[in-house]
C-alpha cells in the first residue's frame, strides 16, 4: 500500500528565492510550473521521479543530522561541481559495500547527502 515510492520531500527554507536559485542553478533541478498559489513563498522542483518542495519559513532552524540524499553516479564529479559553485562538501566516505557518501548544506543549512551506490 505505501511502497510506491516517495512523491516529494518538503524542505523549510528561510529565503525561497535564494533556495530556488541554489537547487535549480547549482544542483540542476527543474522548477515545476504547477505549484498552486499558496499564501507563502516556495517552489516545487523535479528531482528524477521525485519532487522537492521548498517552503519559506522565516524563523526556521534546520535540525541537526536530518538530511535527504541525492543519488548520483560520480561522487567526485559532483563534489568538484559543487566546489566550483563555492559549496563546501565533505570528503567522500565509503559505507561498507553499500555506497560512497559526502555531505553539504543548502543556503538555509539543510543537510544534503550525495550518495553513489556501489
Amino acid at each position: 500500500m505505501f511502497d510506491l515510492g516517495v512523491h516529494h520531500v518538503s524542505l523549510n527554507v528561510t529565503d525561497a528565492a535564494e533556495a530556488r536559485r541554489f537547487y535549480v542553478d547549482v544542483l540542476g533541478l527543474t522548477e515545476r510550473p504547477d505549484r498552486p498559489d499558496f499564501t507563502f513563498d516556495g517552489s516545487w522542483l523535479q528531482a528524477g521521479d521525485q519532487q522537492i518542495h521548498l517552503l519559506e519559513v522565516d524563523d526556521f532552524v534546520p535540525p541537526v543530522g536530518q538530511h535527504f540524499a541525492l543519488r548520483i553516479g560520480d561522487i567526485e564529479a559532483a563534489r568538484a561541481h559543487l566546489a566550483r559553485h563555492g559549496v563546501e562538501v565533505s570528503e567522500a566516505k565509503r559505507v561498507d559495500d553499500i555506497c560512497l557518501q559526502a555531505f553539504f548544506s543548502d543556503p538555509t543549512g539543510n543537510l544534503i547527502e550525495l550518495n553513489q551506490p556501489l
